[in-house]
């Protein structure tokens, strides 16, 4: 198997992700109560106009992640990329938050949309070819679980930092009078911080992994482009199997996210009461958090297999997650006023985001174990692709989850400009009447399609093994690597 990857290259190729993690914990948390109840467009066209942007951006996914896997530079396939990224997905960001005053609803709509599809399109030509490159480092099975785990550890630390400065700093600030979730003032102030730590994550990932570039996988030989082969290259390299596991596990868990999360705030603020200090307490749970799932993931994978493990821990958690919502809608809960509260949150919390975090980390390391096994197949490395596929799924369906949580807001009557403790309660009794059979349905059909993803440690040592044959074997013919001289591929596990 290859080299020990260093530490450095660890935490420099992690340091990339905390502009993913500062965009998604934005983007997925408050920019629908943002756009809403401050700055008062119409939920439903905040959902539609996420849903646009998300589809628009999806499609953008596997063009980059094909384009990085064929890219021909002299700094390598992905580091053009991600320099390239860096500026205009930060200043994207920070117009996001700080759009002009005086819009009207359509002009604002219009606004939404546009600075919305920017800022995602900008991070997928960072974040695509830098995901890849975990299966360049490595074919180490355990290894790529341990790289991702201190990726998605800074993705989490860094998202989790600017949740907490905005919920107990920015949202702060300005008029004591008005309620922290609704402070425009502090959402522009947000925007502004959050802006600044996207662009030095990409710079200080893109330099430090510079240094990496010779080590990484050249491109294919160049070939005259052909539309009829470029198509059924694509189409080959994306049927395989357990590709197809993970999209659709993928497809369900990725709605279900989307619609969840853009509730949570609604329930921190209008279910449980809570100010915006409360909410940065309880982010702060992700810390340790993200933290056990960093060391969680990488042994159970070790135990377990990676396919096993991702299964258990995502059952353990969707069981748990909806848990206090139950509760509190039955009266078995601590009430709002309660000192235990804050207290039984932020510990539902970090179980919640450990196990859902490990998950996260173990399904991304299946996701590169699918690299080798595709590359016995059709002769081709397709990184990027694969990455961008997940990548694809994740921004198509979770926009149909964020708008599907407008339209379930609308369906129950949520109130717009509502305040604190002024809901009615059979509208939050019908919003938990809806939220939770939805979402657990979504959950579990997710962790069923996990089941059908087909590679072991076994069969992926052995698809690196033929690899290494099968290139050994070219080296001493003086020919190039193809797919028709692996013999004796390792069978598939059922």
């Amino acid at each position: 198997m290859s080299s020990t990857v260093p530490l450095s290259t660890k935490l420099y190729y992690g340091v990339g992700a905390i502009a993913y993690g500062v965009k998604d914990n934005g983007l997925a948390f408050i920019l629908l109560i943002y756009y809403s109840q401050v700055l008062g467009l119409e939920e439903r066209l905040v959902g539609l106009a996420m849903f646009i942007a998300l589809i628009v951006d999806a499609i953008s996914d596997p063009i980059v992640g094909h384009i990085s896997d064929n890219f021909r530079s002299k700094w390598g396939r992905r580091h053009p990329f991600l320099y390239a990224a860096a500026l205009p997905a930060a200043l994207s960001y920070f117009f996001l938050w700080n759009p002009p005053e005086s819009l009207s609803q359509s002009e604002l709509f219009f606004y939404l949309v546009f600075m919305v599809v920017l800022v995602r399109l900008m991070i997928t030509f960072f974040e695509v070819p830098n995901s890849a490159m975990v299966a360049e480092f490595t074919q180490d099975y355990d290894e790529r679980t341990q790289i991702l785990a201190y990726r998605n550890l800074l993705a989490w630390w860094g998202g989790l930092t600017i949740a907490v400065l905005n919920f107990t700093v920015f949202l702060n600030l300005g008029d004591p009078e008005t309620v922290g979730q609704l402070n425009q003032y502090g959402y522009e102030v947000y925007g502004t911080v959050a802006a600044c730590i996207i662009f030095v994550s990409m710079m200080v990932s893109a330099l430090g992994t510079h240094r990496n570039i010779p080590h990484l996988r050249q491109p294919p030989p160049k070939q005259p482009f052909h539309v009829g082969r470029a198509v059924s290259n694509l189409r080959e390299t994306l049927s395989n199997r357990s590709l197809f596991a993970i999209l659709a596990s993928g497809f369900f868990s990725f709605i279900a996210i989307g619609f969840s999360t853009s509730l949570n705030i609604y329930w921190s603020t209008f279910y449980w009461e809570l100010e915006s200090t409360h909410l940065g307490i309880i982010t702060l749970a992700g810390f340790p958090a993200a933290f056990i799932a960093f060391v969680m993931a990488p042994k159970l994978g070790q135990w377990y297999g990676k396919r096993n493990a991702a299964i258990g821990v995502s059952l353990t958690a969707v069981s748990l997650g909806p848990v206090p919502i139950l509760l509190r809608n039955f009266d078995l809960f601590v009430s709002n006023d309660s000192a235990l509260l804050v207290p039984i949150l932020v510990a539902h919390a970090l179980i919640e985001i450990a196990l859902a975090t490990a998950a996260g980390i173990l399904v991304g390391a299946m996701v590169a174990d699918i690299v080798e096994e595709s590359e016995l197949k059709t002769g081709r490395r397709s990184e990027g692709l694969f990455f961008a596929a997940r990548d694809f799924m994740q921004k198509a369906v979770a926009g149909g989850g964020l708008y599907v949580s407008t339209m379930v807001l609308a369906f129950v009557g949520f109130p717009e400009g509502a305040k604190p403790g002024e809901v009615e309660e059979e509208v939050l009794s019908n919003l938990v009447a809806i939220y939770v059979p939805v979402l657990l349905t979504l959950y579990f059909t997710s962790v069923f399609f996990l089941t059908r993803y087909r590679i072991s440690r076994e069969s992926y040592e052995g698809y690196v093994d033929a690899l290494s044959d099968s290139t050994n074997e070219n080296l001493a013919r003086g020919t190039s690597f193809d797919a028709s001289s692996a013999q004796n591929k390792p069978a598939e596990d059922k």
